[in-house]
């Protein structure tokens, strides 16, 4: 905030009856102050400050209290601003919005050599991460911390800046921008391969099931698609993540269905192969989303144009 504006304040509080020191002044206090006279209620500010309307009510009063003046008009309807209250708002208020695009500025630009990206485990441990070096390389004044904890779809964690994930369809209310389909192909090790008997389209061996909870109807889906019937009361073993679900199906626990694409590891190193040439076309396509207000940013822009490069439309 410039030296001018910091005089002004000054002397707006004193002429107000401010009898304290200005470093005791509490910018949280007048922060609420401006937008409950924005809002007229302290129930509506509370809402956008995430706080309870009684804990915002005491702000103000505390704020009264240290400028010796009455800010509002309460009354059972309504909210007004009194003459100082008013005096106080017009002066405030756009210091309030200064202060606030000085901090915005200076978080954005600290924000600009990290970078949070939230990727899918399976994802990032076939396709993302082998590459994330040529990214460094290209980049390395960039700070990038990797979360692949969480394997849910349809999400942006709140924490990440970036994150690669699932979605049925692009998420409205995200900068998002589609890599590829998600297509599904059962696998199995070759050890369980070579048992499999299939008869007129009809599955007749031990064919069991390994099934990945997210999806629980994918191999019904899978069969009505593909026109091949698999045996009924098949034993079916339930994972949580893709990863089990591959490494169950490497150990040859049963048939997986497992990403087109990101199992080319998997096949080229001979301990998965597919065990039909039908994919399940799923409704659900891979994309990189970020908040709209992130998207030009100049390190999330880089990161996400490189993941374009190196993932769109690739299998």
């Amino acid at each position: 905030m410039k030296s001018a504006a910091l005089n002004h304040y000054r002397d707006l509080l004193w002429r107000l009856g401010m009898t304290t020191s200005f470093r005791h002044f509490s910018l949280r206090e007048l922060r609420a102050f401006c937008i409950a006279a924005e809002l007229g209620s302290f129930r509506a500010a509370a809402d956008r400050l995430f706080l309870t309307a009684s804990a915002v009510s005491h702000q103000i009063k505390s704020l009264e209290e240290t400028l010796g003046s009455q800010l509002f008009e309460r009354n059972s309807r309504s909210l007004d601003l009194t003459d100082s209250g008013h005096e106080l708002f017009g002066d405030i208020q756009p210091l309030i919005e200064d202060f606030d695009t000085v901090i915005g500025r200076h978080t954005r630009a600290t924000k600009a050599s990290r970078l949070r990206i939230s990727v899918q485990p399976f994802f990032a441990s076939e396709l993302f991460v082998p590459r994330l070096a040529d990214f460094r390389d290209a980049h390395p004044d960039i700070d990038i911390t990797v979360d692949t904890s969480d394997e849910s779809t349809e999400k942006h964690p709140s924490n990440a800046d970036v994150s690669i994930r699932i979605f049925k369809s692009a998420p409205p209310d995200l900068a998002a921008h589609q890599l590829f389909p998600l297509r599904l192909i059962p696998a199995g090790s070759p050890k369980f391969y070579d048992k499999i008997e299939l008869r007129a389209g009809k599955v007749v061996s031990e064919f069991p099931l390994i099934l990945h909870e997210s999806r629980p109807k994918s191999w019904r889906q899978w069969e009505r698609s593909s026109g091949i019937t698999l045996p009924r009361g098949a034993s079916v073993t339930r994972m949580d993540s893709m990863i089990a679900v591959v490494r169950a199906a490497e150990r040859s626990l049963g048939a997986a269905l497992v990403p087109v694409g990101l199992s080319d590891a998997w096949f080229h190193a001979d301990t998965l192969v597919p065990l039909f040439e039908h994919e399940l076309q799923t409704q659900e396509t891979y994309f990189i989303v970020c908040r709209p207000e992130d998207a030009d940013l100049p390190h999330v822009a880089a990161f996400t144009q490189w993941v374009l490069q190196e993932f769109g439309s690739r299998p």
